[in-house]
């Protein structure tokens, strides 16, 4: 077990995949743990699994994409609890095509889902982090991120400037014993990349460029997450972890 102290969380993207299951692994320790997804109904039904299974969540639907409306739950969220200690910057979409035939719209819904909604979120909840001179701030980027990949501009751009941002915030923060890191996973199975993991062809290709030759799990991105949310994990900042087979190495 990981140590904790009684902390409260928020996790972005909650509602399925990768921010589920960092959802139910903080839960598993004991964390306190708000699910956020632009869907009630999603983070509901992850927020009363954790409750069935005798840990402790609640559901607050956001649209991450809409600063005013992150301001928004932020403040009312911090006005039910005294701190949020922990955010994970998990949500994210896609909107894949090549360059020249990628409207506008795609591209700005991607930056504003993956990249505006960590720096929304990020701003309205670290400054109590700040004042209590403790806090865990973890972004969920990609080895798109790090790598680049043909067709995926938009979500490329994203995720590397949730690098980026990573790496400023953790040393404007390091003063006051606020940790940021992030997390970039490589072809994970969830709903996102079903279509290609089913497919035997797709899936074959993909997987010569990993050099553990399969694809990983939600649980592998939430076990580093948990690490990194722990107290363990108090002189860790500023660093990015590929969780991807070994493709980024």
């Amino acid at each position: 077990m990981l140590t904790f102290n009684s902390r409260t969380a928020l996790v972005t993207g909650a509602g399925r995949g990768i921010g589920k299951a960092i959802a139910e692994t903080l839960a598993r320790q004991g964390v306190n743990v708000i699910c956020v997804s632009k869907s009630a109904e999603s983070c509901g039904a992850t927020a009363a699994g954790i409750v069935a299974a005798g840990g402790k969540a609640k559901a607050h639907a956001v649209d991450v994409s809409d600063g005013a409306a992150v301001a928004q739950a932020a403040e009312a969220l911090l006005a039910e609890f005294p701190l949020i200690d922990i955010l994970v910057n998990n949500a994210g979409i896609t909107r894949d095509g090549l360059l020249f035939r990628m409207s506008d719209t795609d591209w700005s819904e991607v930056i504003s889902t993956n990249l505006s909604s960590c720096f929304h979120w990020t701003k309205h909840l670290a400054r109590p982090m700040t004042r209590a001179r403790w806090g865990r701030i973890v972004n969920i980027t990609s080895v798109s991120g790090i790598l680049g990949n043909a067709g995926q501009a938009n979500y490329s751009a994203a995720k590397a400037g949730m690098i980026g941002l990573t790496k400023a915030l953790a040393r404007e923060f390091a003063g006051r014993s606020v940790t940021v890191n992030a997390v970039a996973p490589g072809f994970i199975k969830t709903d996102m990349t079903t279509e290609f993991v089913n497919n035997p062809d797709v899936s074959a290709k993909i997987l010569e460029a990993v050099p553990l030759k399969r694809f990983g799990e939600a649980s592998d991105i939430a076990a580093i997450c948990a690490y990194l949310c722990s107290e363990e994990a108090g002189y860790v900042t500023g660093q990015v972890f590929a969780v991807d087979g070994g493709m980024a190495m």
